[in-house]
C-alpha cells in the first residue's frame, strides 16, 4: 500500500507559551486505514486546535509544485482570501490612478482613503467566501486523471480533517442544488455584512450597496450574474448550516486587514457607474495574482493566521513588484529627450500647448499622414501621464500589421520616457502577437531581468528597486500574454477590437475596462472604422471618460460627425455639457468640464511641402495586360511604384500578368512584390520586413534610405495604406471611398528625404476606375437575379455610393484631362462631399447616386441598430440615468465572447463576414508534417509545457502557419473538414486545432471536402 502523510504537508508546528515554533515528532502512516487516518487527524486537530473555517480549502496543489516544495496539498480558503486583499491593497497602492482612488473612495470610504483602502481590501478577499459550500468542497481532486494522490491519500485527509472539525460540507439535505461558487457568495453575503432586509432574513430596510457589490463579487470568474441565478444559489448553502461558520471566517480576515465591520454597511456606496466595473476588475485581477503558484505559498494550518497575513503581504509586494505593475511615474523630458534627434513641428507644439494643466482629456488630432501624429500622441500620454497620474497608455490600431510596426516605436519611446524608474511592460495585444520577433524579444529580457534578480537576491522574487540606478528596461512577462491581460500592463498595444470589447457584455469585460480605465487610451485611424465599430467607440469612450481616463483620437480624414460623435460621448461619460470656444484648427482639445479648444495649423510640417500638393489623375481601368505592359514599360529606367487593389483576386491577377511580360521589359523577379492578407505569416511578414527595410525612412530620417532599391513593383491590397511606413515615387490605386484614396496619397514621397528619378519627380495619384456603357463609374457588383449580368466585383468590398460618391467629387474637380492638384487643406470638403448631405444630381449620375444611396443608408441602418442595441452604456442610450449592477448582467444568456452567447446578442469587434482561423501544415510524401513547402521546417506537434521556450517557439510556428478563411468557404455542402488522420497521441498540440494538411506539390488541401490551395507566392483561393 501507498506510503500515505497527512501532517508534514498539512500542519506545521504550533507555538509554544513563549511564541517559539515547537517541534514535534510528525506522524506518518504506513498501511493504514482511512479510519486510522482519520484518527491521526483528530489528535493533530486536539493539539493544534484549528479552526473550523480554517478546513475549508481554496486552493489545490493540481501543479504538483507545493508538494513537491515539501508543502501542503491544499490551501485553506482563509490563506486564498488573505493573499487577494493582499494584492488588492499593492495594486490600490502602486498601481490604481489618483482618478481611480477618488471614484472607488468615494464608493468605498465616505471621502476617507485609508477606510477605502481597506474595505476594498477586505470585500475583495472575500470574493471567494461561497468555497465555503458542499458542492465545492465535494470537487476536491476532481478532474485529475494521474494525480493519484491528490485524489487519494490528500482527499482522504482532508475529508477526515473536516469531519473532525465539523465542517457541514457533508450535511446536505436531500435535493440540495448545485451552484457556483461565486453565485454563493453572491447570494450570501449582503447578509453577513449586516443587510436586514427581507431578502437577508430580517424585516429593516435593504442596504442597496452591499447587494450591489455582492452581485460584482459574483462576476469574479467574468460574468455578473442577474438576480434569478443568485437566487437558485441560496440553497446550495443552506445558513442554518454555513452561517456561524462564515461569521467566523469574516471576522478573522476583517480583524487582520483592520476594518470595523460593524461600520461597513454605512461605507459601502457604489454608485458611479464606472466604479462598478472598476471594482470587478480589481477583484479579478488581485484574485489572478493571488492564485499563481510563481508567487504564493500554500500555508500550513496551524501557524496563526497573523502569520499566514504577514507571508500575503510580503508575497503580495513581491508578485507586484515581478509583474512590474507600478504606475508609470515619468520624469519632466522635452521633446528632443523623448524622441533623440528631433524637433516638434509646429502643429505637435500647438497640440501640447493647448491641454490642460490638469486633470483628463480627450485630444482629436487630424493631420496628414506622416506628419507626425504617433510621436504627439505618445507626448501628450507623457504630459497626462504627469498631470493625472494615469497608470500608462494603450494604443489602438487598426490591424495587427500597424501595431506590429508601431510596436517597436512605441517600445523605443517607454525606454526614453522611463528614465530611471523599475523596468516596465510592454503588451502587445493581439491574436498573432506571439508570432512577433518583438514579444519574443521582451520576453526573453523580462526572464533575463528575472534571473538576474534571483542571482542578486536569493532569498526573494523581487526585481531591481525604483532607485537602483539601473535605466529603465522594457520586457513582456508572459503572464501578459493571457487574455485581457495585456490591458493590465502600462503599455500597450493592439488592434482596436480591444477597445471595441470594452462595453460588450464578453466575459471578464469588467478587466478589460478596469485596464484602460487607467490610461491614455489612443485611437489610432479612427476614420478606418465601420459605423458598427464607430458606435462601439462611443460607448467606450462614455465608460472611459466616466472612470478618468483620456482619450486620443488619430486620424488624417476624419468625418465631422464622426468628431462631434466621440466628442459628445466624452462629455457624456464625464456628464458635462460641451462648450466650444468658437475656435478653429485640426486640433480639438476638450478638457474635464467639457470645454473644447481648437488649435494648430493644417498639420503638414514645413519640412514636407513637397507633399501638400498632390496631383490626382482620373484613368479609366485598362485590362491586366494594358495596366501591367505600362507599370513595366513606365518604371524601366527606375522608381519604387505601387499598385493598390481593393480586392486580393484582382491583386494576384496583375501579379501573374506583370510575371508574364517582365522578360519583355528586362525586369527581374526578385523586383515584383506582392503583397496581401491572404497570405500565411510565415510568408507575408518576410514580405512585409523586406518592404519596411527597402521603402522605410532608414536608420537616419534625415538622409535618404541607403537600401532603397533603384527599381521596385509593389502590388499590394490596402494592406499597405495602414499598416506599413514606406515610401513609394508613384501609387496607382482602383477607385476607392474618398477615405482611404487619401490614405493612399500618405504613401506617396511619404519620405521627402528621398531622391526619386525624373518621371516621378512630383507626387502623382492616379485613380483608375471602371466605366459603364454610359460613361458613369461601374460601381455596383454583379447580380444576375436583379439583371445586372455584369458588374465591378469591388462594390462587394466598400458600398458602392461611397465609391460613385468619391468618383462625382473628384471629377468635379478635374480638368478635360482628368487631373486634379489634391492639397491637404481639401481633405475635409472632399469628405463632407462624400459622407455628408448630398446635393441632387440631374440625370443617370443622380439616378445611380440615388440607387446607391438608399442601399448604403439601410446598410448604416442595420449597422446603427447594432451598435446602439449591443453594449451597455454608463448613463443609458440618452445619456442621463446611471447603470446600475443589475443592468450589467451578462453570461451564455447575454453574450459570451467571440464564439459564446445566444446567437444575435454575441459580443463583436466588427461586423464582417465570418471567418476561420486554421493551422495550416505540410504533409510530405512520407507523411511527415513541416511548416514550410520544401520540407526543411518539420513542424512540432508534440504538447510542451506552458512558458516554456519550446511551447513559445511553438506557439510562434503555429501563428505563423495560422490562415484566415471566410466562413462561407467552409458552409455546406464543404463544412470545415475533420481530417481523416484524426490528431493521434503522437500529434497532442494538434487536437483541439482546426488543421488543414496541404499537398505541398500543388497547395491543395488534402483529405478535404473544403477545395481550397495556398501557394506562398500567391496566397490562398479557391
Amino acid at each position: 500500500m501507498q506510503d500515505h502523510s497527512f501532517s508534514p504537508r498539512g500542519v506545521a508546528a504550533p507555538a509554544d507559551q513563549h511564541g517559539q515554533i515547537r517541534r514535534h515528532r510528525w506522524i506518518r502512516l504506513r498501511g493504514t486505514t482511512v479510519a486510522g487516518l482519520g484518527r491521526a487527524l483528530l489528535t493533530a486537530h486536539q493539539n493544534l486546535n484549528i479552526s473550523t473555517h480554517h478546513a475549508i480549502w481554496g486552493k489545490t496543489d493540481k501543479s504538483r509544485r507545493s508538494r513537491g516544495n515539501g508543502r501542503p496539498a491544499w490551501n485553506p480558503l482563509t490563506a486564498h482570501i488573505l493573499d487577494t486583499a493582499a494584492c488588492t491593497g499593492q495594486l490600490w497602492d502602486r498601481y490604481l490612478t489618483p482618478g481611480m482612488r477618488l471614484r472607488l473612495t468615494e464608493a468605498f470610504g465616505a471621502g476617507d482613503e485609508a477606510t477605502a483602502r481597506k474595505t476594498v481590501m477586505l470585500l475583495a478577499g472575500l470574493h471567494d467566501l461561497g468555497k465555503g459550500s458542499g458542492c465545492f468542497l465535494r470537487t476536491f481532486g476532481t478532474g485529475l486523471r494521474d494525480d493519484p494522490g491528490l485524489r487519494g491519500a490528500e482527499l482522504a485527509a482532508w475529508r477526515s480533517l473536516a469531519s473532525t472539525v465539523r465542517l457541514p460540507c457533508d450535511d446536505h439535505p436531500n435535493g440540495q442544488v448545485s451552484a457556483r461558487h461565486e453565485h454563493i457568495t453572491a447570494v450570501h453575503l449582503p447578509r453577513l455584512l449586516g443587510c436586514a432586509c427581507a431578502d437577508c432574513g430580517g424585516s429593516g430596510d435593504e442596504i442597496s450597496g452591499l447587494h450591489s457589490v455582492a452581485l460584482l463579487l459574483g462576476g469574479h470568474h467574468g460574468h455578473i450574474p442577474d438576480m434569478d441565478t443568485v437566487s437558485r444559489a441560496a440553497g446550495a448553502a443552506p445558513l442554518d448550516a454555513w452561517e456561524p461558520v462564515y461569521r467566523k471566517l469574516i471576522a478573522e480576515v476583517a480583524d487582520l486587514i483592520g476594518v470595523t465591520l460593524a461600520t461597513l454597511p454605512d461605507l459601502v456606496r457604489p454608485e458611479r457607474p464606472s466604479v462598478l466595473p472598476m471594482f470587478t476588475g480589481l477583484v479579478i485581477l488581485a484574485d489572478w495574482i493571488a492564485s499563481s503558484d510563481d508567487h504564493f505559498t500554500y500555508r500550513r494550518l496551524g501557524d496563526p493566521p497573523a502569520a499566514w497575513w504577514s507571508a500575503s503581504r510580503h508575497q503580495a509586494e513581491a508578485a507586484i513588484t515581478e509583474l512590474a505593475l507600478d504606475r508609470w511615474l515619468p520624469e519632466p523630458k522635452a521633446w528632443p529627450e523623448l524622441f533623440p534627434n528631433s524637433r516638434p513641428r509646429p502643429f505637435q507644439a500647438a497640440a501640447l500647448a493647448a491641454l490642460p494643466a490638469e486633470g483628463p482629456a480627450m485630444a482629436v488630432v487630424e493631420s496628414d499622414t506622416g506628419s507626425g501624429k504617433t510621436r504627439l500622441a505618445f507626448a501628450i500620454a507623457h504630459h497626462l501621464a504627469r498631470t493625472c497620474g494615469h497608470q500608462g497608455f494603450f494604443m489602438a490600431m487598426p490591424t495587427r500589421a500597424a501595431t506590429n510596426q508601431v510596436a517597436d516605436e512605441l517600445a523605443d519611446f517607454a525606454e526614453n520616457s522611463t528614465g530611471r524608474t523599475a523596468t516596465t511592460n510592454l503588451a502587445v495585444v493581439h491574436a498573432t502577437a506571439e508570432a512577433t520577433d518583438l514579444v519574443h524579444r521582451l520576453v526573453d529580457a523580462s526572464r533575463t531581468r528575472r534571473q538576474n534578480a534571483l542571482r542578486s537576491l536569493p532569498d526573494s522574487i523581487a526585481a531591481a528597486s525604483a532607485d537602483s540606478g539601473e535605466p529603465g528596461r522594457v520586457v513582456l512577462d508572459p503572464w501578459y500574454l493571457r487574455s485581457c491581460l495585456g490591458l493590465v500592463s502600462t503599455f500597450g498595444i493592439g488592434t482596436v477590437d480591444q477597445v471595441v470589447l470594452v462595453p460588450q457584455p464578453a466575459q471578464h469585460w469588467m478587466l478589460r475596462f478596469f485596464g484602460l480605465a487607467g490610461k491614455t487610451v489612443i485611437i489610432d485611424e479612427a476614420h478606418a472604422y465601420e459605423l458598427f465599430q464607430q458606435g462601439m467607440l462611443g460607448a467606450a469612450v462614455e465608460w472611459l471618460a466616466d472612470g478618468g481616463a483620456s482619450i486620443v483620437v488619430l486620424s488624417a480624414t476624419l468625418p465631422v460627425s464622426v468628431r462631434e460623435a466621440l466628442v459628445q460621448a466624452w462629455c457624456t461619460g464625464r456628464q458635462v455639457t460641451a462648450k466650444d470656444a468658437g475656435q478653429t484648427g485640426p486640433i480639438t482639445v476638450v478638457d474635464q468640464h467639457g470645454t473644447i479648444h481648437r488649435t494648430g495649423s493644417s498639420g503638414t510640417p514645413t519640412d514636407q511641402r513637397p507633399r501638400a500638393l498632390t496631383e490626382v489623375r482620373l484613368r479609366p481601368l485598362p485590362g491586366p495586360v494594358g495596366l501591367a505592359t505600362h507599370l513595366l514599360h513606365e518604371a524601366s529606367g527606375g522608381g519604387v511604384t505601387a499598385v493598390v487593389r481593393n480586392r486580393v483576386g484582382s491583386a494576384v491577377e496583375l501579379h501573374r500578368t506583370v510575371l508574364d511580360l517582365r522578360h519583355r521589359h528586362g525586369w527581374h523577379r526578385n523586383e515584383i512584390v506582392l503583397l496581401h492578407g491572404r497570405l500565411m505569416g510565415r510568408d507575408r511578414l518576410p514580405v512585409e520586413a523586406r518592404l519596411l527595410g527597402a521603402l522605410g525612412p532608414g536608420p537616419d530620417r534625415d538622409r535618404p534610405n541607403p537600401a532603397r532599391p533603384h527599381r521596385l513593383l509593389v502590388i499590394a491590397t490596402q494592406i499597405v495604406e495602414q499598416s506599413l511606413d514606406i515610401d513609394f515615387d508613384k501609387v496607382y490605386t482602383d477607385l476607392a471611398p474618398i477615405d482611404l484614396l487619401i490614405q493612399r496619397r500618405g504613401r506617396l514621397h511619404r519620405h521627402s528625404v528621398n531622391t526619386r528619378p525624373a518621371w516621378c519627380r512630383e507626387p502623382v495619384l492616379t485613380v483608375l476606375w471602371q466605366p459603364d456603357t454610359v460613361g458613369l463609374p461601374m460601381v455596383e457588383p454583379p447580380d444576375t437575379g436583379n439583371g445586372r449580368p455584369k458588374g465591378n466585383r469591388d462594390g462587394g468590398v466598400y458600398a458602392p455610393y461611397t465609391l460613385a460618391a468619391t468618383w462625382h467629387a473628384l471629377t468635379q474637380r478635374a480638368d478635360e484631362v482628368g487631373r486634379y492638384a489634391m492639397n491637404a487643406l481639401d481633405h475635409s470638403t472632399l469628405i463632407h462631399e462624400v459622407y455628408g448631405p448630398a446635393v441632387p444630381q440631374p440625370g443617370p449620375l443622380g439616378q445611380l447616386l440615388a440607387r446607391t444611396k438608399a442601399v448604403w443608408h439601410a446598410a448604416l441602418t442595420n449597422e446603427q441598430g447594432e451598435s446602439t442595441a449591443r453594449p451597455f452604456r454608463p448613463y443609458g442610450r440618452l445619456g442621463r440615468t446611471p447603470a446600475s449592477v443589475y443592468g450589467l448582467a451578462s453570461g451564455k444568456a447575454h453574450g459570451g465572447g467571440k464564439e459564446k452567447g445566444a446567437p444575435g446578442i454575441t459580443a463583436l469587434s466588427r461586423l464582417g463576414k465570418p471567418s476561420i482561423d486554421c493551422l495550416a501544415l505540410y504533409r510530405q510524401t512520407d507523411g511527415a508534417l513541416t511548416y514550410d513547402r520544401d520540407g526543411n521546417l518539420p513542424a512540432d506537434t508534440q504538447y510542451h509545457p506552458a512558458n516554456t521556450a519550446a511551447r513559445r517557439k511553438q506557439q510562434k510556428d503555429f501563428l505563423l502557419n495560422t490562415m484566415v478563411i471566410p466562413a462561407t468557404w467552409a458552409t455546406a455542402p464543404n463544412p470545415f473538414p475533420h481530417p481523416a488522420d484524426r490528431p493521434r497521441r503522437d500529434r497532442p498540440a494538434l487536437r483541439y486545432l482546426r488543421t488543414l494538411f496541404l499537398d505541398p506539390a500543388t497547395g491543395r488541401c488534402i483529405a478535404s471536402p473544403l477545395d481550397i490551395t495556398y501557394t506562398p507566392e500567391e496566397g490562398l483561393s479557391r
